[in-house]
């Protein structure tokens, strides 16, 4: 079992910049990937970014391509979601979420097992 816990959201100004971290816990051996999710109200749970657990290869959604990246440092156990250039349509709550069954390159957030509690990113114009 693994356990998640996002921290590093605020509130930011439009063209500002934040760094999401993630802490994991538990069996993280087990994870295959990691990804980072978002959800404003109202909408769909929107995939954000996914890395490998052990190669550290990742790719990006196609509305935070280009501002936002992410990446893992495995001797902490911690993911990041590095966010630049931040814009109104950003605020979200957002979530990570780990893989265990090898489908890295999934954007779907029915194929991720756990989930931490999530963090709000409120981008002010």
């Amino acid at each position: 079992q693994v356990q998640l816990v996002e921290s590093g959201g605020g509130l930011v100004q439009s063209g500002g910049s934040l760094r999401l971290t993630c802490a994991v816990s538990g069996r993280a051996g087990s994870i295959e990937s990691m990804a980072w999710f978002r959800q404003a109200p109202g909408q769909e749970r929107e995939f954000v970014g996914g890395i490998s657990w052990r190669r550290g290869n990742s790719f990006h959604g196609e509305s935070v391509r280009g501002r936002f990246t992410i990446s893992r440092d495995m001797a902490k156990n911690t993911v990041y979601l590095q966010m630049n250039a931040l814009k109104l349509e950003d605020t979200a709550e957002y979530y990570c979420a780990a893989d265990f069954s090898g489908r890295f390159g999934s954007t779907r957030y029915t194929d991720f097992g756990s989930w931490g509690q999530g963090t709000q990113v409120t981008v002010s114009s």
